[in-house]
């Protein structure tokens, strides 16, 4: 599966933080200084990419329902999470060690 810088970024933050968990506000400084798209939109496809990794199971998401939508204001990752976000460090090599 391939995952947006966005979407890596979400999954890397995440890991990094004790617990897993992560508030929304946060995923804003993806962003930083660059503004390329409008601060409305940047919510709007911030949201998108939450919804994407949880739907493929790699977050869950807390939040308030109402009749029509979902509004998610954290996240966590779940074991399959932990594992991408892993894999999206890298993986430390082996020295072949001679005795």
């Amino acid at each position: 599966m391939r995952l947006s810088a966005l979407q890596k970024y979400i999954l890397l933050q995440c890991y990094n933080r004790m617990g897993f968990r992560l508030d929304r506000a946060g995923l804003l400084k993806f962003y930083g200084d660059k503004r390329k798209p409008r601060r409305a939109l940047q919510a709007k496809i911030i949201t998108r990419s939450m919804e994407r990794l949880i739907d493929d199971g790699f977050l869950i998401g807390y939040g308030v329902r109402t009749p029509r939508k979902w509004f998610v204001k954290e996240i966590r990752l779940t074991g399959d999470g932990v594992r991408v976000a892993k894999k999206l460090l890298g993986e430390q090599l082996h020295l072949p060690l001679k005795k």
